[in-house]
């Protein structure tokens, strides 16, 4: 006896129909065409908390994710690795939001101008005026870029082992000196103009002179004197776009013409910067991750070849950098928020200072520590071949990151 015949009947509907099509709606999205169920016209902290879930994984997610990321050297990859990823915060997403936050925060915690460099102790804490230019004395200049100075090499030691920080405060100290140097010339050159002549060069004046002899030479300055600062030199000459241009051999005109173009920009802006020295900063520090993005795939590419053995793919390697990146910013954000707390609730020496001190200290130390053992975890190999790839790896992306520094720096210059 044959089966009797049914009819497959459409799945139970969760409520209302779709208003696009009018098909059951069975959840948060039309089965049949797709529209979500949920609209923009509704209580608008419903479309915020939507927003902040779109953008941040504004949800559980977030702290079961924040604390293995900083807390648990490799486990948050191994756990992607299994395939348990939905609840987690996706790793790009991960990355990309913290380094906008930190580098947004560094933007906010220093600062090399408005009379102050400053590092621990926070904006507007000091007195050193680095760009010098309302400096009326050759000893308060060489006073005040000493003092700077000591702060960078404060700031130097306290960021010890952070890829790219050395480099922009080598830069900034270059920066002070050149600009120190150039005002105590001209006070020099002004005292020396002050002067009245003396006794034997009156008697030489009073012999009647040619009227070519008796023209008077044009003045340098205060403005001519501020036209020089901020030269760019080529072969020993300063640049000029028509009788000293960039022309790279083999160059087609067009580049060289673009090139010219660009140093005349950078041109313009170190005297800008020579004015306001946060231009520079604020410059580099938003061109920061966009770097570190660009240089992920190389970190993950440098992976690849040194664990070619392991028969990983590249994908897997891509998801160790986001991570270790990703980490490396919310140490970061957890030392510029300890450095905050730190000028706030205890400024002065004392035990609470003594503590944040111990907490910075704590932050720098566990960075390179973390990056060890998350690649231990993760590869799975021996400690003396970990130790020894550590090193290549360490070594080889210091030296990717000071090259990308140096081109983010001369992206500064020209962009600011």
């Amino acid at each position: 006896m044959s089966e009797p015949h049914t009819t497959p009947t459409a799945p139970m509907s969760s409520g209302g129909n779709c208003e696009n099509c009018g098909s059951a709606l069975l959840g948060e999205y039309c089965y049949a065409c797709g529209q979500p169920v949920k609209g923009l016209v509704r209580h608008f902290t419903t479309i915020i908390g939507d927003f902040a879930d779109t953008v941040l994984n504004w949800d559980t997610r977030l702290p079961r994710t924040l604390w293995p990321l900083f807390a648990k050297p490799g486990w948050l990859t191994s756990e992607y690795f299994a395939g348990r990823r939905v609840r987690y915060v996706s790793p790009v997403r991960l990355f990309v939001t913290l380094a906008i936050v930190t580098f947004f925060v560094a933007q906010l915690m220093l600062s090399f101008g408005d009379n102050t460099f400053n590092f621990n102790n926070g904006p507007g804490s000091g007195t050193n005026d680095t760009s010098f230019s309302q400096v009326d004395t050759v000893e308060e200049v060489i006073r005040q870029r000493d003092e700077a100075l000591a702060e960078l090499a404060k700031a130097r030691k306290d960021s010890d082992g952070v890829p790219g920080v050395n480099t922009g405060l080598g830069i900034a100290e270059k920066q002070i000196r050149n600009s120190a140097d150039a005002r105590i010339a001209k006070l020099k050159r002004k005292a020396a103009d002050g002067k009245p002549s003396s006794p034997s060069s009156s008697k030489a004046t009073a012999t009647p002179a040619s009227p070519a002899e008796s023209k008077p030479s044009p003045a340098k300055t205060d403005r001519d004197d501020d036209e020089d600062d901020g030269d760019i030199s080529f072969n020993g000459t300063p640049w000029d776009p028509k009788t000293n241009p960039v022309d790279v051999p083999g160059f087609p005109d067009f580049a060289n013409h673009w090139l010219n173009n660009q140093v005349g920009r950078a041109k313009k802006n170190i005297k800008r910067m020579q004015d306001d020295q946060d231009l520079f900063k604020d410059a580099f520090l938003s061109a920061v991750p966009s770097t570190l993005f660009v240089l992920l795939p190389v970190f993950a590419l440098m992976l690849k070849v040194l664990y070619v053995f392991k028969r990983r793919l590249y994908m897997e390697h891509l998801l160790v950098a986001l991570h270790s990146h990703a980490f490396l910013c919310l140490a970061l954000l957890l030392m510029f928020g300890t450095i905050a707390l730190q000028d706030w609730l205890a400024p002065k020496a004392g035990g609470l200072h003594t503590l944040f001190t111990l907490l910075e200290a704590a932050l720098w130390t566990w960075m390179p520590l973390y990056l060890l053992l998350m690649q231990k975890r993760v590869y799975g190999q021996g400690w003396i071949m970990t130790l020894l790839k550590y090193s290549v790896l360490g070594f080889c992306y210091v030296m990717l990151l000071s090259f990308g520094a140096v081109f983010t720096v001369m992206y500064s210059l020209v962009y600011a």
